[in-house]
């Protein structure tokens, strides 16, 4: 459904996507991630035309965005990350100016009243936008980009700004909407991206640093263990350093503890050593004790952190 391949863009002597490639299939839902400045919004726009790329190309429904743009955009509906929405027309006033603007062919009564019930924004079609809250508003614009019935929807952090609840029904008007589209979802709550997509793709410095679906996300970026440790010592500071010593231990983070007398380290290590073993004679060297190991289940937090960041080196 989307195919990019060697995918590039230059500003100036700032390269911001870099030989990018990869495809995203009918059907998938898929998380776009990246810290700010990875080249995500640049990609998007790249897709969505509103940029033009140095390199490459890119592919909708088989249509090259760069040689027949009219019928690449034909097949997506895109909301950025400010709707764009005219605040004086009411829901359906802009809806049908939108219809217009794609010339959408459904009959158009029908279509927009289709969209409107599956964005829950029936009820609120004759006020005028600028009176909706920021979760209708978000809906609003979720409802302009499905007019027109495209295949593909590209969403740049649909739910900034929003209340916990609301997040929740965005959140499962996306996954419904997985059902009939193509997804691309960009977005900062990584939590976000666990709960919807299908699959994960994170770039870093305008490269693709893991593409992954998402139940083997943890399978496929093997490659660190993370454990808690208890020490018998009062000094936070001591522990760090206890533990950043020992043999293939990677990451040191202090934690609070409940237990006076008690230091509480989170680390990851290599796992192609033992750093359990490790650990305990290093502390038995210096007289300190172990109250405590536990392992602890990597989150996509922690893989984002160790792609897109140098904390990946002691």
């Amino acid at each position: 459904m989307i195919e990019i391949k060697s995918l590039t863009k230059v500003f100036g002597d700032k390269t911001a996507v870099d030989n990018l490639t990869f495809e995203v299939h009918d059907g998938e839902i898929v998380g776009f991630l990246g810290p700010n400045g990875a080249g995500k919004s640049t990609t998007m726009n790249i897709l969505t035309g509103y940029l033009s790329a140095t390199s490459g190309s890119a592919k909708i429904n088989g249509a090259d965005v760069f040689e027949d743009p009219k019928r690449a955009k034909q097949n997506i509906g895109f909301l950025p990350e400010l709707p764009p929405l005219y605040l004086d027309m009411t829901v359906l006033e802009y809806l049908k100016f939108v219809y217009e603007l794609k010339g959408a062919k459904q009959r158009r009564n029908k279509h927009l009243d289709e969209i409107c019930t599956m964005t829950g924004i029936k009820d609120v079609k004759n006020r005028v936008i600028k009176n909706l809250s920021k979760g209708y508003r978000q809906r609003v614009g979720i409802a302009q980009a499905l007019v027109g019935d495209p295949r593909v929807l590209i969403f740049d952090e649909p739910t900034v700004g929003l209340d916990p609840n609301q997040i929740i029904e965005i959140r499962n008007l996306i996954k419904a909407l997985g059902k009939k589209h193509t997804v691309i979802l960009s977005t900062h709550i990584l939590s976000e991206v666990q709960a919807v997509c299908d699959r994960i793709i994170i770039i870093n410095k305008g490269k693709i640093a893991l593409d992954s679906p998402t139940d083997k996300l943890l399978t496929n970026t093997a490659g660190v263990m993370k454990y808690r440790a208890k020490l018998a010592c009062s000094d936070s500071n001591t522990a760090v350093k206890l533990v950043s010593s020992v043999d293939g231990v990677m990451t040191v983070t202090p934690v609070e503890s409940s237990e006076s007398g008690v230091c509480e380290v989170i680390f990851e290590s290599d796992p192609l050593i033992d750093t359990r073993k490790c650990l305990f004679n290093t502390l038995s060297a210096k007289g300190v004790a172990l109250m405590g190991l536990e392992s602890v289940t990597l989150t996509l937090e922690d893989i984002f952190t160790r792609l897109t960041t140098e904390k990946g080196v002691k």
